[in-house]
């Protein structure tokens, strides 16, 4: 079954196997608790200032593998899996599944508005 980028997942072949990822709200918790970030926008923060390490991406991947239904694979795992790119494979997958989860606002044709994001209320401290 293809991945649906409406939804926010990725595609990504780890250790020669296909998965699918997703940062669903449950995952996105999972990370927070691995990362030991307070909040959302904490992560986020963290992310767009490119203040991440390996752990980081580990932690990132297997949360997005847990929330697409992968729950049996574990951080251990994915620190051995390998991608065809090598590291920056992994570090290119983390940023693919960034965006699909939180893209950049849409421009609202009827109002001309932008839609807030969890990236957008982070920036601004307001949400709509």
């Amino acid at each position: 079954m293809p991945h649906n980028p409406y939804r926010g997942e990725v595609e990504a072949i780890l250790g020669g196997c296909p998965y699918r990822l997703r940062l669903t709200l449950g995952a996105l918790a999972e990370l927070e608790a691995a990362l030991q970030a307070e909040s959302l926008p904490d992560l986020l923060e963290r992310f767009e200032q490119g203040r991440f390490s390996a752990r980081d991406l580990i932690a990132i991947i297997t949360a997005g593998l847990h929330g697409a239904g992968h729950t049996d694979i574990t951080q251990q795992q994915v620190a051995h899996m390998s991608h065809a790119d090598g590291v920056q494979g992994m570090v290119q997958l983390v940023a693919k599944l960034l965006a699909a989860t939180f893209p950049p606002p849409e421009e609202d044709a009827s109002a001309g508005q932008g839609v807030a994001t969890p990236s957008a209320t982070h920036e601004t401290g307001q949400g709509t």
